[in-house]
């Protein structure tokens, strides 16, 4: 199920909350489970046994760290539950990767395994196992109440694509949450933010998108090349962070608090500033339960080049298994130890002509790093990056027909426009100036009207970070 389809919006999400609001307090925690249960088994009911493994193992082993006193023994533990959740994750999204390469380097002819990956499972996997690590920390106690951790692993707001939310952000808010009418609104109009962006944004340059890159690369002339990364850019944005802003605002209408995913990313002066500004949740888990365990920036100068290097190189797999998104972890890699090496990773108060320049360089290395991680291969995103450049282009290409129209060319002013924080505190104006809550509220009436009628006949709904 979608949260960009009829089905949630009309009678999914209105049922909940009427049961919801209506059920007792102390009951309430349970109906968002079946809730989420729900939710998540509408796609394939398969899904759900690795769900309930994936409860289980971690239930079960956070209280056995928490009976241990031995530091050997709660490291072997710990380890045992973590490969058994990375375990699900490497059969369901790498294993016939593995056997691609093996195949290929060996001359070798293993039978792939007709695998359907459980959708959000590098999601799920990864909050279950910071729930395990913060009770090896001692920063949490083990949840007793396994119905509760069901819950954290389960909700189903941000179940599917994010934002990763860390247990330690959020087990005192299963246990006693502030939910009241105010929370319900924002909650809602944050829901319709994120909807309009999917819906009426990333959907529309989508098809263009889709179009230019279906195409053999030696057949896409230099214009084409430029329409499609750059909306590939801003579709992967609104995409993405219209998901999580329907997510946050799904959480607040329930009084949970996620932490934001997004902020502007396309003003980054730097590609370290962007990945402070790109994906929060995942950057900062990387940085949590990794960096910092490998020693983060507290070591040599060459450990930590290596310590930067590794964590990108490990954000692109978990991207997907396919090189295209290896490289374009090392691609971000590379530029991240770069940043620090020349110090451009440090926040400077800039001339503006410097600031402009600084900004210029982010924009150039963020776009030709998505054209790799959009491109169906590495050789692919390569010769893309020529016609880009304005090399290897053929005269005389055929003229196809990618579906520019001015439903495109809106999306993509819009989208530009809305990449920068002109708007950033739309849903924050003081209550004293009623004209103008009144102005977006019936803005946003109308947003949420335009998406319900773009849903009604569309045909391509799907969110890119599902795949992941």
């Amino acid at each position: 199920m979608l949260f960009s389809s009829m089905t949630f919006l009309f009678v999914f999400l209105p049922i909940l909350l009427f049961v919801y609001f209506f059920a007792k307090k102390e009951i309430r925690n349970y109906v968002l489970l079946i809730a989420s249960v729900i939710f998540y088994g509408f796609a394939d009911l398969r899904y759900l046994a690795i769900m309930i493994a994936t409860i289980a193992i971690n239930y079960w082993g956070a209280l056995c760290l928490d009976k241990c006193h031995s530091v050997r023994g709660r490291k072997a533990i710990l380890g045992l539950a973590v490969v058994a959740d990375l375990s699900f994750l490497f059969y369901f999204k790498y294993f016939n990767f593995m056997l691609k390469n093996i195949n290929a380097l060996l001359a070798a002819d293993f039978t792939l395994i007709d695998i359907i990956m459980p959708i959000g499972i590098s999601f799920y996997t990864f909050q279950a196992m910071s729930y395990l690590i913060d009770v090896y920390r001692r920063e949490v106690p083990a949840q007793h109440d396994i119905y509760k951790l069901a819950l954290y692993i389960v909700l189903f707001p941000q179940l599917v694509a994010g934002p990763i939310v860390k247990y330690h952000d959020v087990c005192g808010q299963i246990d006693e949450r502030d939910e009241h009418f105010d929370k319900v609104v924002w909650g809602l109009k944050r829901f319709i933010i994120g909807l309009a962006k999917k819906v009426l944004i990333a959907n529309t340059l989508a098809v263009v998108v889709d179009k230019i890159f279906a195409q053999p690369v030696d057949q896409i002339s230099w214009g084409a090349s430029w329409i499609g990364s750059i909306s590939y850019c801003i579709q992967l944005y609104f995409d993405f962070s219209g998901y999580s802003d329907m997510a946050i605002g799904l959480g607040m209408m329930f009084g949970f608090k996620f932490m934001e995913n997004f902020n502007y990313p396309y003003i980054s002066k730097s590609i370290t500033e962007f990945w402070r500004r790109w994906h929060i949740s995942l950057a900062t888990w990387f940085k949590q339960y990794l960096y910092f365990p490998l020693g983060g920036s507290r070591v040599s100068p060459l450990r930590t080049y290596f310590n930067l290097f590794f964590i990108f190189l490990v954000t692109g797999f978990w991207h997907g298994a396919d090189w295209t998104f290896i490289a374009w972890g090392v691609w971000n890699g590379v530029f991240i130890v770069f940043e620090r090496f020349t110090g451009l990773d440090k926040d400077q108060r800039d001339k503006w002509f410097t600031g402009v320049g600084k900004h210029l360089y982010a924009l150039w290395i963020i776009l030709l790093g998505m054209i790799i991680f959009r491109s169906p291969t590495v050789g692919y995103g390569y010769e893309f990056i020529l016609r880009l450049l304005h090399i290897h282009v053929v005269d005389h290409l055929p003229n196809y027909d990618y579906g520019l129209n001015n439903r495109f060319l809106i999306a993509l002013v819009v989208g530009l426009i809305l990449s920068m924080p002109l708007f950033r505190n739309i849903l924050f104006i003081p209550y004293e100036k009623k004209v103008l809550r009144t102005i977006v509220n019936i803005w946003l009436f109308v947003l949420f009207i335009l998406s319900a009628a773009a849903l009604a006949g569309a045909t391509y709904n799907p969110f890119i970070y599902f795949r992941f």
